[in-house]
């Protein structure tokens, strides 16, 4: 399992690494992805990753979805309470009939339900456990 990691930047935005080089820029301020936003695209892409499968064996290669996030943010308990996702499908050049779109949605509701691990955690509540080092 790869290690992640942020580190704080001198111009207050910070930096999420991964092990392979992977890099991605978050913080607060116009530009920026804010943690909140980085877990709902977590979400999104989760969804448009585990329906990758389906939509291209259905429509061909290289294509897709497109996946819609929102969160209800609750500001007493400063946490989402919900999401509401809408993964969306151009499949307007294959002229599906009726009975082939209903099957490709339930093969691409399949799929996600199967493969999704961020919607498998999202809706399981895991603990999360917080250590604090302070190097002297």
């Amino acid at each position: 399992m790869a290690r992640l990691w942020v580190e704080r930047k001198e111009d207050g935005t910070w930096v999420g690494h991964k092990d392979d080089k992977a890099e991605i820029v978050f913080g607060h301020g116009d530009g920026l992805f804010t943690p909140g936003d980085l877990l709902k695209i977590a979400l999104a892409g989760c969804g448009g990753l585990s329906s990758q499968f389906a939509v291209e064996s259905a429509l061909g290669e290289n294509k897709g979805a497109r996946v819609i996030v929102d969160g209800t943010y609750d500001p007493d308990s400063d946490a989402y309470i919900n999401f509401s996702e809408q993964l969306v499908v151009d499949a307007a050049d294959a002229h599906l009939s009726d009975e082939d779109a209903q099957k490709l949605k339930e093969r691409i509701r399949r799929h996600v339900d199967k493969s999704c691990t961020v919607m498998h955690t999202l809706n399981e509540a895991p603990s999360t456990r917080l250590d604090i080092t302070i190097r002297r």
